[in-house]
């Protein structure tokens, strides 16, 4: 494995990241090549940021890049919200790069070769270094590690080009933190503003109020004007800004789940795989070739299987049948081949040898044959695994820690499981043939081997046709028509995916709907979608009904949403005007909520920095007013989030004085810059022209 299969373990987390760790960029080809027309490359444009063309080539390597590491992160095969993910990731790493490099230009910030050899070499190693070289437990870089991969690596010219990586990538990492530390210095809190900040956050009030909740008025009752309407857009107005586009589709789905028929055909031929696969002579082999979930046959232990199989199977004895049982959506069919205790884990070393090196696999067993003596001999097997080890391991001695079953290649697990403390075991594996040494073996657990087979339940073609032929029907009528209506009629369901983004990766009641999305974006409102779209569980016909642009949306299109708050708008006047009305001539909160038939409940020890009141909800506005009325005064009625209220201030407790003002400062300092990178980077998106043009491409 060497230095180069050690950096490639670890040089796949570099390639990913946006502000925090700034992706490594590629170079940007010429935007005309030469002996083509000028749209031709226009089509392969993923997107420009302040100008510069994302070519689609390279953008789509860093994509697939990125979408290797969520799934090495998160398993699986990746789906398409995976894939959204790892698109918008590379996405927003591309206008930090852009972004934020033409800032470090403007503001003359460089990184020198020897502060980058520092941080390689030197006493205060960069993040990476230590993440790549450190000892997991103490956090000490291995310094020879590090001379000997960026002395010997530039030989290799893929090593070469790793190192190339990590330089770079180190060398962003170290303009960001100078850009960070500019910003934060100039950042400034005053002595005001931290006093004010402790009372904020120290200064208590006691209050009482009587609450008119919105909910006492039905809905039914209420009737908002176009007047009512355009007041709360006005007011709020600064709310209906649209960060980027989207789209409202509904849509009618055709499901594919199973009958009763198809249960039956899958149980018939289960039976017969049963028969067959209890007479077969070759376990291993039948269950590879007929199960639609592969289980390693090599010892497993407890809880690897679905529960209700994995309770049964480690209680049987070797030689027992299992199945076939149906569970979740499966049959499952197990031969227990054998069963014996095992450890819970092992303690190894070894030494791996290259037999691409050695002239073939026959000779590196016997090189490692030979190696296997010296050390029965007496031999330290530190010190040949030093001098002879392709593998990272060498400068530890070839120590490899503790792991447990699972975490090596089954030539490997088997030989380290197998074995006994002391044992010297050779086998070959893809990496290439190993000298192993067992140096301890922790706990016992009792293991099984197992051939195993699971067939899903699945739809047959027929079923599968049936739903399209519905779903192609139903398109073909909903084109001239009513598409709701036409639904309706015959008995489907209307769903509704709301206010979709062009890159989103899921839609609500949908499991794979990128090509739906994109189509959508190439259509009008009121179109009909031309395709069937085929989902896991089912096809789709959708219709686009609304699209709300870029920027600040108009009246009309956000009217339906902002419905309710317009309602509650008009309770409150009303409510408002009931208070009002109870607290003329009142000389007391309790003789208001006597008039309006409501108790007066008390508020201990609010703090105006945590204006929720407890059993209502968070009023601001209303917590607001209380920190600014003078104590014992019935105040006028004030409309929260919940209803209107009227209150009345029974004392404040205030704090004693800010003991120690230099760290309230530093305190207060230290949330300001924890935000301000990332708000620096806003305000550059916000004053760049981006256009993305992705739901073209993904």
């Amino acid at each position: 494995m060497g230095l180069m299969t050690f950096l490639r373990n670890r040089a796949g987390y570099i390639l990913i990241g946006a502000i925090g760790f700034a992706i490594v960029a590629f170079l940007v080809g010429d935007a005309i090549q030469a002996g083509k027309p000028f749209w031709a490359e226009s089509q392969k444009v993923v997107g420009s940021i302040d100008g510069e063309d994302i070519s689609i080539d390279e953008f789509g390597a860093k994509v697939d890049q990125s979408l290797a590491q969520f799934k090495q992160q998160y398993g699986g095969s990746g789906n398409a919200q995976m894939q959204a993910m790892a698109v918008d990731n590379v996405w927003q790493g591309e206008i930090a790069n852009i972004l934020l490099g033409k800032e470090y230009n403007r503001l003359g910030l460089t990184v020198s070769d020897a502060e980058l050899m520092n941080l390689i070499r030197g006493e205060n190693p960069s993040p990476l270094i230590v993440q790549y070289f450190g000892n997991p437990q103490t956090g000490q870089v291995d310094r020879a590690q590090v001379d000997r991969t960026f002395k010997e690596g530039y030989k290799d010219p893929a090593m070469a080009k790793q190192l190339l990586a990590v330089e770079a990538e180190i060398e962003k990492q170290a303009l960001q933190q100078k850009y960070a530390k500019l910003i934060n210095n100039s950042l400034y809190v005053t002595t005001l503003e931290a006093n004010d900040d402790h009372l904020r956050r120290n200064k208590l009030a006691n209050f009482k109020y009587v609450l008119l909740n919105y909910a006492s008025i039905p809905d039914a009752n209420v009737k908002p004007t176009e007047s009512d309407y355009s007041d709360y857009y006005n007011e709020n107005k600064n709310r209906f800004v649209n960060p980027t586009e989207t789209r409202t589709f509904e849509y009618v789905s055709f499901s594919v789940n199973p009958t009763a028929a198809d249960s039956a055909a899958v149980k018939t031929q289960v039976e017969k795989l049963a028969a067959d696969f209890r007479t077969s002579t070759n376990d291993s082999l039948f269950a590879a070739n007929n199960s639609d979930v592969k289980v390693p046959y090599t010892y497993i232990t407890k809880g690897k299987l679905d529960p209700a199989v994995d309770s049964v199977v480690f209680n049987l004895p070797a030689g027992s049948f299992y199945g076939p049982t149906f569970s979740g959506n499966s049959y499952k069919l197990v031969k227990v081949i054998n069963t014996r205790f095992s450890p819970d884990s092992v303690k190894a070393a070894h030494i791996l040898l290259n037999p691409s090196k050695l002239g073939g696999v026959d000779k590196a067993k016997k090189v490692a044959d030979s190696l296997k003596t010296l050390i029965q001999k007496g031999a330290s097997f530190a010190s040949l695994a030093a001098q002879y080890s392709e593998d990272g391991s060498k400068d530890k001695g070839g120590d490899l820690g503790t792991f447990s079953r699972g975490q090596m290649v089954p030539e490997f697990e088997n030989a380290a499981f197998d074995g006994s403390v002391g044992d010297l075991k050779i086998v070959t594996s893809q990496f290439g043939v190993h000298l192993i040494k067992i140096e301890k073996q922790v706990g016992s657990s009792k293991v099984a081997k197992l051939a195993y087979i699971e067939k899903a339940l699945a739809s047959s073609n027929k079923t599968k046709d049936a739903a399209y032929k519905k779903a192609s029907a139903f398109l073909n009528e909903a084109k001239d028509g009513d598409f709701a209506a036409i639904a309706q009629k015959h008995g489907y369901t209307v769903g509704v995916a709301d206010k979709i983004t062009p890159t989103q990766g899921f839609a609500p009641g949908l499991d794979n709907p990128r090509q739906l999305i994109r189509d959508a974006y190439n259509a009008d409102k009121g179109d009909v979608l031309d395709e069937v779209y085929s989902m896991d569980n089912g096809f789709v016909v959708a219709k686009v009904t609304n699209i709300l642009p870029e920027g600040t949306l108009s009246l009309e299109q956000v009217k339906k949403d902002i419905e309710p708050m317009v309602r509650n708008a008009v309770k409150a006047k009303m409510l408002k005007e009931k208070l009002d009305k109870a607290a003329q001539g009142a000389g007391s909160i309790e003789q208001v909520a006597q008039k309006v038939g409501q108790p007066v409940t008390p508020v201990v020890n609010m703090a105006l920095a945590n204006p929720v009141i407890l059993g209502v909800s968070q009023e601001n506005k209303v917590v607001g007013a209380v920190f600014g009325s003078a104590p014992g005064k019935l105040s006028k009625s004030i409309d929260g989030e919940s209803g209107v209220y009227v209150f009345t201030v029974e004392n404040f407790s205030n704090p004693g004085p800010l003991a120690n003002t230099y760290k309230q400062k530093e305190a207060m300092m230290q949330v300001a810059s924890q935000r301000s990178l990332g708000s620096a980077f806003q305000t550059l998106k916000d004053k760049s022209k981006i256009k993305d043009n992705r739901v073209k491409f993904y």
